[in-house]
């Protein structure tokens, strides 16, 4: 059969994304509109903003993209749609876009967990260099602002099924990215920022002790919490306090008055405002932090049997956590697979690739589904 050309979008964040791709593995275009500047002077998402923010660029990213990839409304074969999980307002802006689109053009529309869309980045770009052949088990570990989960992936007749083997009780490892930014005036988003400045300081300076769950949650059994889950409010509570003994508030003040008049604040701008002690505050926070993802999907890697080691999210764009995955699987001959830099944040196109075998199996949405906030993988 020809290519089947699926028009993605994805909105279930920060960012209004659209993108065709060609049988899930050509890419035709990739567009995404960014909210960092209306965010960035709360230092993290405000729901409300996203959801406005959405409205206004949803049709213009949606056209481009279209555009781009030489394709038009009609002749794009069905059109992909993040379901969730993600903010509920953000969400139904592309979920009722994508509605209109397919009830007006009479196309097929497929619903996609975001989750499994980060997973699918993956294959998407490593199927474009050609000969790319998945051994199963796959480990998969999507770590991002929103999500730090675990995944065992096996194939089925059409597409993979998952077992979520670990997960975070508390804050994902992108928000306490975030959250300690803001903490040290950084400003936002914090994840890169941190990660430009890390090599600067002394990732042993200071002492942080692994992420535990030291009590159970409330409501979930003891079945479901393993000894792959991750917890990272304890370190962000640990940067905390160390500021306040060695008594870095002034500094911070001055840090954040001083980079208040930049709309996205870059490294080499925060660079000039950070003494040695607080670069060696944020390159222990980043070691502690990579070395729990490590210890924890390296141990469910070998306890599982993995073949395949997938690592993605937008925390995966992380260079310190890149290198340490790499040595890490290659001493114990596990392949490893990132995404690039710029699938590993959220992007419209790992939807449209996640939509493909949906799209052979005939597994349309009917026009009852509705955004769901916390939809499982």
């Amino acid at each position: 059969m020809s290519e089947a050309r699926i028009l993605g979008i994805e909105t279930s964040c920060d960012e209004t994304a659209a993108a065709v791709v060609a049988s899930g593995e050509r890419l035709l275009s990739n567009v995404v509109s960014s909210q960092i500047a209306t965010h960035q002077p709360y230092g993290g998402v405000v729901p409300e903003l996203a959801s406005r923010e959405h409205l206004r660029a949803i049709v213009p990213v949606v056209r481009q993209a279209l555009s781009e990839a030489g394709e038009s409304y009609q002749s794009v074969d069905a059109i992909a749609v993040t379901q969730g999980p993600g903010l509920a307002g953000a969400l139904l802006v592309g979920i009722s876009f994508a509605k209109a689109l397919s009830f007006a053009l009479n196309k097929p529309l497929i619903t996609v967990n975001h989750l499994e869309g980060h997973i699918h980045a993956v294959l998407l770009e490593e199927k474009q260099k050609g000969n790319f052949r998945v051994e199963f088990p796959v480990l998969a570990l999507v770590v991002s602002g929103g999500h730090t989960h675990l995944f065992i992936a096996d194939e089925q007749q059409h597409g993979w099924s998952y077992r979520n083997i670990g997960r975070t009780r508390d804050d994902a490892a992108g928000e306490a990215y975030d959250k300690v930014a803001k903490l040290l005036g950084l400003g936002y988003p914090g994840g890169p920022i941190i990660d430009a400045l890390a090599p600067r300081g002394n990732s042993h300076a200071v002492r942080f002790g692994p992420a535990q769950i030291k009590h159970r949650n409330r409501g979930v059994s003891h079945e479901d919490q393993t000894a792959f889950d991750f917890s990272f409010s304890g370190i962000k509570t640990a940067v905390l306090r160390y500021v306040q003994l060695e008594n870095m508030g002034a500094d911070i003040e001055a840090r954040r008055a001083a980079l208040a008049s930049f709309a996205k604040p870059r490294p080499q701008d925060v660079l000039p405002q950070c003494d040695q002690k607080t670069l060696d505050l944020i390159a222990s926070f980043q070691r502690a932090v990579v070395d729990d993802l490590l210890s924890k999907t390296m141990a469910a890697a070998r306890a599982c049997e993995a073949r395949t080691l997938f690592v993605t999210g937008g925390v995966a764009a992380n260079s310190e956590l890149r290198q340490a995955f790499e040595a890490r699987a290659a001493g114990e001959g596990l392949p490893v697979f990132f995404p690039s830099r710029r699938l590993s944040t959220d992007n419209a196109a790992m939807i449209a690739a996640a939509a493909y075998p949906k799209f052979l199996a005939k597994d349309f949405a009917d026009a009852a589904f509705s955004a769901e906030a916390s939809l499982a993988l």
